[in-house]
């Protein structure tokens, strides 16, 4: 069945024009610890676009833009879907896509699904930071300039893993565990980030988290709480009309982030809804927003002209 769905995704890419350069585990060897998605993998279409639902093996697709072209920078893109099913097509792999030809490669994280393991997500998001920074030499790019990006409950894997990252445990018998798992910088797409009650996307927390009202452990992954000094610089985009996760998500963390001092870009569009993630054809405002984002890189010297 693994094969059936690999080889329709690879079909469904070439025909949209949209091809990684490679793809590989994020745990070769098996991850520490484990999900339990009630069925076998499946990648299908539905709504217009491409989906991942039981995921049980995280995985890396990896665009790598042309030498002549390349910045150094690095994306690594988590797409949404209330930590349900992912979204991979237009909230990563054509995100990536557009990464590529602008001299960034761009990774789509297909990361483990909770299922129960509410500290699954994370351990893919910040392994693959550090899988990332590992292989920097190697795919050339600066270990300084990889950034981390999600829309929705991806852009609430991505802030969590801007607030939770470690710096690298020297003394680690692993080589890996000795690197940094922080993003040097994060884009988030109308993301959820709180999990009070009154703000946040219960569907998301729900499934992360299970039915819990205890507070104690909400507020460990409501990531408007956790912003300090070392928080990374932060890209927002999100629609004023989103009914599916409210603003007030990325206002807060914003917010925050103003008083930790750190460096943010925030727009709101007037209309854009929610999910929208890279359409084909740019129709309002909002859809402008990866040249804006762009342009914010360089504005922080992560990127130059």
């Amino acid at each position: 069945m693994k094969v059936i769905n690999l080889i329709i995704l690879l079909i469904s890419l070439s025909l949209q024009g949209i091809s990684q350069d490679f793809q590989l585990k994020l745990w070769p060897d098996g991850a520490p610890n484990k999900n339990n998605p009630p069925e076998e993998e499946k990648y299908y279409e539905q709504y217009g676009t491409f989906r991942y639902e039981n995921i049980s093996e995280a995985e890396l697709f990896v665009y790598q833009p042309e030498e002549d072209k390349n910045t150094g920078a690095a994306v690594i893109i988590c797409p949404g879907g209330g930590y349900r099913v992912e979204a991979i097509d237009h909230e990563g792999f054509r995100i990536a896509q557009y990464f590529k030809e602008h001299g960034i490669t761009g990774i789509v994280l297909k990361y483990r699904l909770p299922y129960g393991s509410s500290e699954v997500p994370l351990t893919d998001a910040l392994q693959a930071i550090r899988f990332t920074r590992s292989k920097a030499l190697e795919w050339g790019i600066d270990p300084q300039k990889i950034g981390i990006a999600g829309s929705s409950a991806g852009g609430h894997l991505a802030s969590t893993a801007g607030t939770h990252f470690d710096l690298g445990n020297p003394e680690a018998d692993d080589p890996m565990s000795k690197i940094s798992s922080r993003p040097d910088f994060m884009l988030l797409l109308y993301p959820v980030v709180s999990f009070k009650e009154s703000v946040g996307h219960m569907g998301s927390r729900k499934n992360l988290i299970g039915e819990t009202n205890d507070w104690k452990i909400a507020k460990e992954f409501s990531n408007e709480l956790w912003v300090t000094e070392n928080t990374p610089p932060v890209f927002f985009v999100l629609a004023d009309d989103d009914r599916g996760v409210i603003p007030e998500n990325s206002i807060s963390f914003y917010r925050a982030l103003k008083e930790n001092n750190i460096p943010a870009e925030l727009h709101v569009f007037a209309k854009g809804g929610h999910g929208f993630g890279m359409r084909s054809e740019r129709e309002i405002p909002v859809d402008n927003w990866p040249d804006l984002f762009v342009d914010w890189l360089k504005s922080m010297k992560i990127v130059t002209e």
